[in-house]
């Protein structure tokens, strides 16, 4: 059995991993406010940011999907990890060496480190296999497209020499079993045994956004070779063909930084279009392009309501690639960024221009891009006649569904003149034809949302039945490892007048953000626990302590500062907020990681210090004022001449009280 992980290993790996860097690799994060950043949710879809990073806490939060954690929480929801294959991730990206309880190991068998280690294995093997003699009708096919020995070693391009098993033969001696291999997608097994799934072929390693190699793809170069012209890596637990972009982890820093991506066709489109200077392009891998590949997109993009990105795709102009055109956009909608389409001269694709034209063409053809909504346009209007009336009218009907579609208002009346110069009929004609396909869209969009909501809502009543009794996540099995590792489930309502008895479904009640009421005393106990999670080093033990006594007005609030109090010890620890929580109910996980998160009211540096003990100060001086203001009544009503000493202990409280809130206040 694997050994688990010492506790202090985790917190040390806890303290010097930025999860900033680590989220970053998978989300553009842009400042918003002191401390904080935020991105679009990689857990939902969103136009709007509403995914919170807090460096100095280590913790991130989404306040639209309400996912939260650490670090390791992230990389477990990310890459589908357990919570010990997150640890030691991390551990080797540091540089840190993992100690484990009872002298044992962590699992390293048919796991995922052993798959992409098996992965880097092969494909350190193929690259050198392209320098041998076998490889020449490789290194024949890369010189004959302008791809000389620095492009090939650029982008990893290898060769898988023919014959049956000699890819798996060298790695068994390198340790991985037939089965790894197998699971792997590296070897199929046969009647004759296990055998080479690439042979014969020139060999591009897929890579994910943090520059894992997950699989490849392999290009057919023999004539005797009857298997399709292009073979990726099948399915496997690290390889998901809708959910990568070849080229992604090479162009997601200039994606983020020009706010533009080109998708091209294939694996030569992305090494020409890189070499060529346009070093944003990216490619689907052996699949047509998807919901899954937008969502990837628009995170790196920072693809948010302001639409200021562009996605610029390219497309053969052959039937295929019309077809494919067509196919995009009918997802453009998911993008706020506007779409273009690039078409090249003479039905070229980027390798070949960049062939024939040269750099300079390819960098042309990226420039030259028309706004998908006219390309489509064009496209609908070429499979009709338009000298005969009878053309003209059914062109029309085809196309003005794609300009009633046309999300931003202003450029719609734009487009509708287009449309109408296009086919020489009456603006007036285009723009109740344009009408017509809103309304009937309108129907078609609302009976889809009624069939979409009743989908998610048996989707929900599901989730809650599966949870029933709540269940664990994906830790080491050890309560001790605060940090996101363990599930909470759902709870059943247990308010009064709520539905019990069998067969009821579980009611989950957990409290958040939006739930609190927007009154002076709620802001102030919320901004006041904000900065005791955020930055309880600048706020100081001392008022912690002082603040975590005070009495609130919000019970889910006040829950959270009795956590705090229980919890004070591990004020100045990497998982201060983690402890935190696992000292709460399930119901007020949530809360506790949106407050950990939400940003801090905007202030210059200097004075950031300053806010935060005033804040937390404000709520001490509060709760004096009103003891106070309760000690002055009991005066009031006290007859001193009956209970004398009862009159001098209200009176000494009263000093004391206005003793301490003097001294806060530093008067």
């Amino acid at each position: 059995m694997a050994g688990l992980i010492r506790r202090a290993d985790i917190d040390e790996v806890r303290s010097r991993v930025n999860i900033a860097d680590i989220v970053g690799e998978f989300v553009t994060l842009k400042s918003a406010g002191v401390g904080s950043m935020k991105g679009l949710c990689p857990f939902h879809d969103e136009r709007s940011p509403s995914f919170h990073v807090r460096p100095q806490v280590g913790f991130y939060h989404c306040f639209g999907c309400g996912e939260g954690g650490d670090v390791f929480t992230f990389l477990q929801k990310m890459d589908h990890l357990t919570f010990s294959e997150a640890v030691e991730r991390l551990a080797g990206s540091i540089g840190f060496e993992l100690h484990y309880e009872d002298g044992g190991q962590a699992s390293d068998h048919t796991n995922r480190a052993r798959l992409l280690a098996a992965n880097e294995a092969a494909r350190e093997w193929f690259i050198e296999q392209l320098m041998t003699e076998g490889a020449d009708a490789g290194r024949r096919f890369l010189g004959e497209r302008g791809f000389d020995a620095a492009a090939a070693e650029r982008f990893g391009v290898g060769y898988a020499p023919q014959g049956w098993d000699n890819l798996g033969k060298h790695l068994r001696t390198r340790g991985f079993t037939t089965e790894e291999l197998s699971t792997a997608g590296l070897t199929s097994q046969g009647d004759r045994g296990s055998y080479d799934r690439f042979r014969g072929r020139l060999v591009w390693p897929i890579r994910d956004q943090t520059g894992q190699t997950v699989g490849f793809g392999a290009r057919r170069l023999f004539d005797d070779d009857k298997g399709p012209k292009y073979l990726n890596t099948p399915e496997t637990p690290v390889y998901h063909k809708s959910q990568v972009l070849y080229g992604l982890d090479l162009a997601k820093r200039d994606i983020s930084r020009s706010r533009q991506v080109v998708v091209v066709e294939g694996y030569t489109d992305v090494m020409a279009c890189h070499l060529a200077g346009v070093t944003t392009a990216v490619a689907t891998c052996g699949t047509a392009f998807g919901v899954d590949h937008i969502k990837i997109m628009r995170r790196i993009l920072g693809d948010d309501t302001a639409g200021l990105g562009e996605v610029v795709f390219t497309f053969d102009p052959d039937a295929a690639g019309q077809k494919a055109a067509l196919r995009a956009f009918s997802e453009e909608q998911r993008f706020a960024a506007q779409t273009y389409v690039a078409v090249a001269p003479d039905g070229l694709d980027p390798c070949d221009l960049r062939l024939n034209r040269g750099d300079d063409a390819v960098r042309r053809l990226v420039k030259s891009k028309k706004p998908m909504f006219e390309f489509v346009i064009r496209q609908k209007l070429s499979n009709y006649d338009l000298n005969t009336v009878e053309g003209r009218v059914a062109a029309l009907r085809e196309a003005a569904p794609v300009v009633a579609d046309i999300r931003d208002p202003a450029l719609r009346p734009g487009y509708t003149r287009e449309l109408a110069g296009m086919l020489g009929v009456e603006i007036g004609d285009v723009e109740r034809a344009i009408q017509a396909s809103s309304t009937a869209g309108a129907s078609d969009a609302r009976k889809a949302a009624v069939d979409r909501d009743s989908r998610d809502r048996a989707t929900r009543q599901g989730e809650n039945a599966q949870s029933q009794g709540g269940q664990g996540g994906g830790g080491q099995g050890d309560s001790r490892d605060r940090g996101g590792q363990g599930g909470s489930g759902q709870l059943r309502d247990q308010r009064p007048g709520a539905p019990s008895g069998a067969g009821d479904a579980p009611l989950a009640r957990v409290f958040s953000l939006t739930d609190l009421p927007i009154t002076t005393a709620s802001r102030l106990e919320r901004d006041a626990l904000m900065a005791m999670l955020q930055y309880p080093k600048s706020v100081g033990k001392d008022l912690i302590a002082r603040a975590s006594t005070v009495s609130f007005s919000n019970a889910p609030l006040a829950a959270v500062r009795n956590a705090i109090a229980s919890s004070l010890d591990l004020f100045d620890q990497p998982d201060w907020v983690s402890a935190v929580a696992s000292s709460l109910d399930p119901e007020y996980s949530t809360l506790v990681g949106q407050l950990a998160v939400a940003p801090i009211p905007e202030r210059p540096e200097r004075e950031l210090d300053v806010y935060l003990r005033r804040v937390t100060s404000s709520l001490i001086e509060r709760h004096l004022v009103r003891r106070k203001e309760e000690l002055l009544g009991q005066l009031y009503r006290i007859d001193s001449s009956v209970d004398p000493e009862g009159y001098r202990r209200i009176q000494r409280e009263l000093m004391n009280v206005e003793a301490e809130r003097r001294t806060l206040n530093g008067e």
